[in-house]
């Protein structure tokens, strides 16, 4: 028998018993659903965090208080708060002294703001920024129309502020905002641009925000009102560890943090905080494989029995075959392909259902569409796995009938 020959026998088999074939695959189908529905969720929560997450710009990493992920439960962010606050004076020694940077820039942020212009108006949920030039480059924001933050503009402490798309969508929907002025948390500034629009996360807006010269934003709340973030870019992939090596030394240094002592400030960028998303998935998928193997397993001994028993009915058949002049080879690989084809059928029904459903689950808490390739590879090649290892002595047995019991066998 040719591959042909023995993919058309086994299909012949399968379609003969529809009722055992499905009962037989269900095992292989809920093992395969139960892996790939975890990972499209997974694959899809990944994909829409490292989007959203992207908040700074490439070879770039901020210089913060607080660290922006934490373990532990209620509490545990006390021992960070004992922490000095960085201060602009932090930041302005911070750029003298790290020439290895391209960019240095300096942020503080205040939340739950309104903004008004003539009777309209924001809901209070708006971002207030105060930073510095170097600061839009480093936080990848850059002006769709108008101008952008001038060094004179922070220098004087200038009324005038930068509008995320969606503040200006809000206030300005059928004029161009650029020399208006809006009332941020009741003071007036002059708007002298508008920001290209954010990627979103999980179907949440990153456009809510307005942007001030960080002087202008501390005559308002004060520099002491809270600790600074400071974003630093290199100049290339090549230097950017060097110039994160180069940040903690001189930070320690100007807030003489004393040999062997931790740092009193922490470190992230866009891979840093992906990673530890990873970090976090990664037991998932691991707590997902086991129990899929799991499931796969019993499910690969429901097909063992299956085939033992398919066997046992075609005894006769084989017995045939092998008065006709088939080979031990020709039935254990015609058996052996059955049982391969079983758990792959199985397979197939077990990814479908798995990326439609894990699509359809992400998609109500908007993550976005997802398929993890990676992941229906590895449950193909476990269904193959599993239908050689329980397959094999079924198909053995098969190839080792005697073939003058066989054909008198009733």
């Amino acid at each position: 028998m040719n591959i042909k020959e023995v993919i058309s026998v086994a299909f012949q088999s399968v379609k003969t018993n529809k009722l055992r074939t499905l009962l037989t695959i269900l095992g292989i189908v809920v093992g395969i659903f139960s892996i790939i529905v975890i990972m499209t969720i997974i694959t899809m929560l990944q994909n829409s965090i490292e989007s959203g997450l992207a908040m700074l710009n490439k070879n770039t990493f901020q210089i913060q208080k607080f660290p922006i992920m934490h373990e532990g439960g209620p509490g545990s962010r006390d021992r960070f708060r004992n922490r000095k606050d960085i201060t602009i004076e932090d930041y302005y020694r911070l750029n003298e002294m790290l020439t290895q940077a391209k960019y240095i820039g300096a942020e503080q942020w205040q939340w739950g703001i309104i903004v008004k212009f003539g009777n309209d108006e924001t809901n209070p949920n708006i971002q207030l920024a105060g930073v510095t030039t170097d600061a839009m480059h480093t936080n990848d924001w850059n002006v769709a129309y108008g101008r952008d933050l001038r060094e004179t503009d922070v220098q004087y402490s200038n009324d005038v502020c930068l509008l995320g798309a969606d503040v200006a969508d809000k206030l300005f929907p059928a004029i161009n905002p650029i020399g208006q002025v809006v009332r941020v948390d009741g003071k007036p500034f002059a708007v002298i641009g508008v920001l290209e629009s954010q990627p979103s996360m999980f179907g949440d807006s990153r456009n809510n925000f307005v942007v001030l010269p960080i002087t202008t934003f501390q005559s308002i709340y004060g520099r002491r009102s809270r600790s600074i973030n400071i974003t630093v870019m290199s100049y290339s992939k090549q230097d950017y560890n060097e110039t994160i090596e180069a940040a903690i030394g001189y930070m320690r240094t100007i807030r003489k943090v004393g040999p062997g002592e931790e740092n009193d400030f922490d470190i992230f960028s866009n891979e840093s905080l992906i990673g530890q998303m990873n970090d976090i998935t990664g037991g998932v998928k691991i707590g997902a494989l086991v129990v899929s193997i799991i499931a796969l397993l019993a499910a690969g001994i429901g097909i063992m029995n299956i085939m033992l028993v398919s066997v046992t009915e075609r005894t006769k058949e084989i017995g045939i075959r092998k008065a006709v002049g088939a080979k031990k080879i020709n039935i254990l690989s015609q058996f052996l392909f059955e049982a391969i084809f079983l758990c792959l059928l199985g397979g197939f029904i077990g990814i479908v259902l798995g990326v439609g459903i894990g699509n359809f689950a992400g998609s109500m808490i908007n993550a976005q569409t997802a398929i993890p390739y990676d992941w229906v590879v590895i449950g193909l090649l476990l269904c193959v796995t599993v239908g050689i290892i329980f397959g094999t002595y079924p198909a053995y047995k098969a190839a080792n009938l005697d073939p003058i019991e066989a054909l008198r066998y009733e």
